[in-house]
């Protein structure tokens, strides 16, 4: 039991990367203030924990009833991802004033997609779920399991928390900096994501 918990926490914190997440979060909430970053955050946390727990019940059949394989769900990721680094590097997310309705549309948007889906549970951190659960041979693995992604999505949680108070002292010509940066290393995250999908459908890899 112990050894099959800690083998699904390490390998969900090594694919979620909750440290890696946190400077992408910083660059696309960069207009938004602390609380309404928290919000994010926990909403993105939320969501990404559903989807998880969702696919580990039925991500089987989900994936046998739309065709889905692992290769073309991280192709859409890095095709996102390519999309939101490019907009990061135009500086289009730095905006400082929205009106009430824009603020909560951006929100929205930014919450779902891509922080929560593709971003915390993207295509390793679901193919891990499926994996992890039918492995569960025992009602408590399968338990353990739900709080070992529970645990994890916490460790993320905090980190965003934490990347809000990080972007108060920057000020804002640190924040467009910082989102350009930002913007080219989610565009290269986005290629790596979509030739790890893309070539072993061609039988390259």
């Amino acid at each position: 039991m112990i050894e099959y918990l800690l083998k699904a926490f390490a390998a969900f914190f090594s694919i979620i990367n909750p440290m890696g997440i946190m400077p992408v979060f910083m660059s696309m909430t960069v207009a938004l203030s602390i609380s309404q970053r928290r919000k994010v955050a926990t909403k993105a946390t939320f969501i990404a924990f559903i989807v998880l727990i969702l696919f580990a019940l039925a991500g089987e059949y989900i994936f046998r009833f739309f065709s889905i394989t692992p290769e073309s769900f991280r192709i859409v990721g890095g095709i996102i991802f390519f999309m939101v680094g490019w907009e990061m590097l135009q500086a289009r997310q730095s905006r400082t004033k929205f009106t009430p309705e824009e603020q909560s549309s951006y929100m929205d948007d930014i919450t779902i997609t891509p922080l929560a889906v593709p971003m915390i549970a993207g295509p390793g951190a679901i193919t891990n779920s499926i994996i992890f659960w039918e492995e569960a041979t025992a009602p408590e693995q399968k338990i353990g399991l739900v709080g070992v992604v529970f645990l994890v999505l916490f460790l993320v949680w905090i980190s965003l928390v934490g990347a809000g108070k990080i972007m108060s002292y920057m000020g804002e010509t640190g924040n467009k900096i910082m989102l350009r940066l930002m913007g080219m290393i989610v565009m290269v995250i986005a290629v790596e994501f979509f030739f790890s999908g893309l070539l072993p459908m061609l039988g390259l890899r």
